[in-house]
């Protein structure tokens, strides 16, 4: 079997995150594990290991918002397959995953075994999705904003992203430790390339790529 150098576990639950790793750790013993909890610590450990060999990305790991990071990571490291973990199980949710760029779709009810047969498959050249998955079409106007967001720069992307968490220019610049024309000029811009006049109109425009918390049962 494959034996990957690197593997990248994004998500947010250390329960399942650790319970992953373990069962993983058995199967690919010479593999080096990179663990993240946020969107931030992904993108430090994608930027320091850039040559990893896939990226296990939960959906609604924080700071997220849905399909953008997937977006965002499929154009600015599209030599790392990314395979998405998420607690949707919908056809829907897992089409749009597929066509923004995902190399699997990976249930987080899928039974261990399984999960390590879609990694095996992703890291051999091919595609991996649930049983029973139906296609249907996507609407050009997602497809659209998809575009748009994969245009933006990182410090862009990240720039959106804090708008959409609403907050204001001066802490997004103290956050970034830049000044609040530095955050002015990154706005000129993301408002260009996503065709919109302010954060707000923004913010609404990527509404389509985000994906609501499933409900959990009573």
């Amino acid at each position: 079997m494959f034996q990957p150098e690197k593997i990248i576990i994004a998500d947010d639950h250390p329960l399942f995150r650790q319970a992953l790793l373990a069962t993983l750790e058995v199967k690919f013993r010479e593999t080096q594990w990179l663990e993240a909890e946020t969107i931030e610590q992904l993108e430090r450990q994608l930027s320091e290991n850039t040559d990893s060999d896939l990226v296990l990305l939960d959906l609604n790991i924080p700071g997220a918002h849905g399909f953008n990071t997937l977006i965002h990571v499929r154009n600015h490291f599209p030599q790392i397959p990314v395979v998405m973990i998420s607690a949707h199980e919908d056809s829907d949710t897992i089409r749009k995953a597929m066509e923004y760029g995902a190399a699997g779709f990976v249930p987080k009810s899928t039974p261990v075994e399984m999960i390590i047969y879609a990694i095996q498959q992703v890291l051999a050249g091919e595609v991996w999705l649930p049983e029973r998955f139906e296609l249907s079409s996507r609407g050009d106007g997602e497809s659209n904003i998809a575009e748009c967001v994969a245009s933006l720069t990182q410090q862009q992307y990240k720039i959106l992203m804090m708008f959409n968490q609403g907050l204001l220019n001066k802490q997004i610049a103290y956050d970034l430790h830049v000044s609040e024309a530095t955050i002015k000029a990154h706005a000129t811009a993301i408002f260009r390339k996503l065709n919109v006049r302010n954060r707000t109109q923004a913010v609404i425009a990527i509404a389509p790529l985000n994906v609501a918390e499933p409900r959990l049962e009573s």
